[in-house]
């Protein structure tokens, strides 16, 4: 038992000690698991799951007053609405106008899902990425969103020019998923489960195993102990059961055997005494052998 059971409080007392010598007890299960799920992981994010794809452009937005020179004030007030050129840029009237030059067979929430827009810390440059399974297509969207992007902004928040930073890579491999980080967690995966199981298992056993856990759990003290031990005598007499079977087996065979001669030399003397022969004959019938077994 992995713990006592204290009634006026109902807490539960754990060996932690009991709890570390029961997992590496069981080392090779647990790590077995891990190597099982590491691989899971390992062939669910390489062969089943469609790579993705991410490509950034960055623009730089900033006001500037009447005679064209900019202030701290237009750089703070710029700061603070980088949030409402986020929203701009996410919203249906780009994502639409962008739908429909591109072609695109997909909702406006359906793209919007796969746009994230991201203001840099204490700065006002805005990143653009845009998922896709196709890199090309990745790359020619997000620079599509910008262009469109920019020129709404604009119009709603009347800035003079929305200032390219970086025009839209494209992706030489996969954003997701990431191989190594799936095969990682399905191994830590199958080691938490594993372990989990194991402890559940020792915490809710309830048997007394050892003189200590009937001190410990019962409060009683242990007098003697009395080995459980399979004696010689035992299997002697198992063994000279199993030769006897054996014996009788034999020489229930030869008995039958000079029955059916001692019968027929009856019938061949004495023609009168045929019936009587006949019933030696069958009264030579040797009973089945799980007779016998049932018998002994």
């Amino acid at each position: 038992m992995p713990g006592t059971v204290n009634d006026k409080n109902d807490v539960v007392e754990i060996d932690l000690g009991e709890i570390m010598g029961l997992l590496l007890y069981w080392w090779w299960l647990v790590i077995g698991c891990g190597l099982i799920t590491a691989l899971i992981g390992f062939g669910v994010s390489k062969f089943l799951l469609t790579p993705q794809y991410e490509s950034t452009t960055k623009v730089y937005i900033l006001n500037t007053n009447e005679g064209g020179t900019v202030t701290y004030s237009d750089v703070q007030l710029g700061s603070q609405l980088t949030k409402d050129y986020a929203q701009l840029i996410t919203g249906r009237y780009v994502l639409e106008k962008v739908i429909e030059t591109c072609g695109l067979e997909e909702s406006y929430a359906g793209l919007s899902r796969r746009v994230a827009v991201q203001a840099l810390t204490d700065t006002r440059i805005i990143s653009i990425t845009v998922t896709d399974e196709n890199p090309v297509m990745a790359q020619i969207l997000a620079d599509e969103i910008r262009k469109e992007a920019a020129e709404h902004i604009k119009n709603v928040m009347d800035i003079q020019a929305v200032n390219v930073v970086e025009t839209a890579n494209l992706p030489e491999s996969p954003a997701s998923p990431s191989v190594m980080r799936w095969t990682a967690m399905g191994a830590l995966v199958g080691i938490f489960v594993c372990a989990m199981i194991l402890i559940i298992r020792f915490l809710i056993d309830d048997t007394v195993k050892t003189a200590d856990d009937v001190e410990k759990y019962l409060g009683l003290s242990t007098l003697a102990l009395i080995p459980v031990i399979e004696h010689d005598s035992d299997r002697v007499k198992k063994e000279k059961k199993s030769k006897r079977v054996k014996g009788f087996r034999g020489g229930s065979r030869g008995s039958y055997e000079g029955s059916q001669n001692s019968s027929r030399g009856s019938t061949y003397i004495s023609g009168g005494n045929q019936q009587y022969g006949n019933d030696m004959q069958r009264n030579a019938d040797v009973p089945e052998v799980e007779d016998l077994e049932e018998v002994l």
